[in-house]
């Protein structure tokens, strides 16, 4: 083969894998109007520094010190949650103040309020990857097995990486529950787009009803999106704050860098938050990650400027995404919480599959 027809042959792979990953891969560009975080082409937030790139992920990649993981094949699996909790009753047999966390494991937790059963970015794939078998594998099972779910009303997604959008588990999650599924902008096409219906998208800052007493809130992140090499940023990430009038404020934070703002403004907007869930994994190397994943000293000061009174720890010890080893994240915590004074109760991690009922 002369070198001209090699050149063409290797054009023509090129040119059919770019057609693949668009088609296939990434998430279609959201295509609304202009905001003060959205420029037409890509969402960002204005106050964010600037995060890494192909030359700092380059580096990282051929300077790796990955800490230690182990796998966890007989892990504890709790067993069924209760069907519901809290919620109005008229004999008054159930508390409305009644708020219950199940910590599935990395971002994934079930949430009981006000009769609700809400699912946190779902993922029970083995591989947080488009592909089963390649990819970053789970070292734990799930807190809980799918099959034992009490019926799902609603799913939060968060954005759109893999290990917090799983389509395997969504798709699972439609056949046996059909939630509610809410989004960040852009979203709602990429899951139409695999079968996935019932889909809702949010702006930062939007706020609507789930039920009666239990309002649904929006809100910005620090973090990025993207499934394939040409979507970066071309759907919006976001946190969540659900807001109950009988069982008070809870906030998923997603995925988050820290800022000085970020957090402040939440507490402004809301008051008081009854429990804040806050990531502390996936944080070193810290001069690559810091942009778009809080570290455990970062969740910490979150923590503080959220004035709560309960945090729950996540998005660690489940999947190997970045250098921090599988009990890192809970170790750096506990000595950022006695270096900053506070007591261990007030900033958890839990046992997953094993109901925690939040203090009132």
């Amino acid at each position: 083969m002369s070198i001209m027809w090699m050149i063409l042959a290797a054009a023509l792979v090129a040119a059919a894998v770019i057609v693949v990953e668009r088609l296939f891969v990434a998430a279609p560009r959201y295509t609304g109007a202009i905001s003060d975080h959205f420029n037409g082409s890509e969402f960002f937030l204005p106050e964010s520094p600037a995060q890494a790139g192909l030359s700092e992920l380059l580096q990282w990649i051929s300077h790796r010190n990955p800490g230690v993981w182990s796998a966890h094949p007989n892990a504890f699996v709790g067993k069924a949650p209760e069907p519901r909790v809290g919620g109005e009753s008229m004999d008054g047999s159930i508390n409305p103040h009644a708020v219950r966390l199940t910590f599935i494991n990395h971002a994934t937790f079930l949430l009981q309020v006000n009769g609700m059963n809400i699912l946190t970015d779902p993922i029970w794939s083995e591989y947080a990857s488009p592909v089963q078998g390649v990819g970053p594998k789970r070292v734990r099972p799930a807190g809980i097995r799918l099959e034992d779910l009490p019926p799902i009303d609603v799913v939060l997604l968060s954005h759109n990486h893999y290990d917090h959008c799983d389509v395997p588990t969504l798709k699972r999650l439609v056949a046996a529950h059909k939630p509610r599924i809410y989004v960040p902008l852009g979203m709602k096409a990429f899951l139409e787009r695999e079968g996935i219906p019932l889909v809702q998208e949010m702006d930062w800052r939007q706020t609507l009803e789930l039920t009666k007493g239990l309002r649904l809130h929006c809100c910005e992140a620090q973090h990025f999106s993207g499934r394939g090499l040409s979507d970066r940023n071309a759907t919006l990430w976001c946190g969540y704050v659900l807001e109950s009038a009988s069982a008070g404020n809870v906030y998923f934070a997603g995925d988050t860098g820290y800022n000085t703002t970020l957090f402040v403004r939440l507490r402004e907007r809301f008051g008081k938050f009854r429990v804040a869930l806050l990531p502390i994994g996936a944080f070193r190397p810290e001069w690559f990650m810091a942009s778009v994943h809080i570290s455990p000293s970062d969740a910490v000061q979150a923590f503080i400027e959220l004035g709560s009174p309960q945090s729950i720890g996540m998005h660690y010890g489940t999947f190997p995404l970045a250098d921090d080893g599988e009990t890192e994240p809970v170790e750096a915590l506990h000595r950022a919480l006695q270096q900053a004074n506070i007591k261990p109760e007030r900033f958890l991690t839990l046992q997953e599959g094993v109901g925690y009922d939040v203090p009132e």
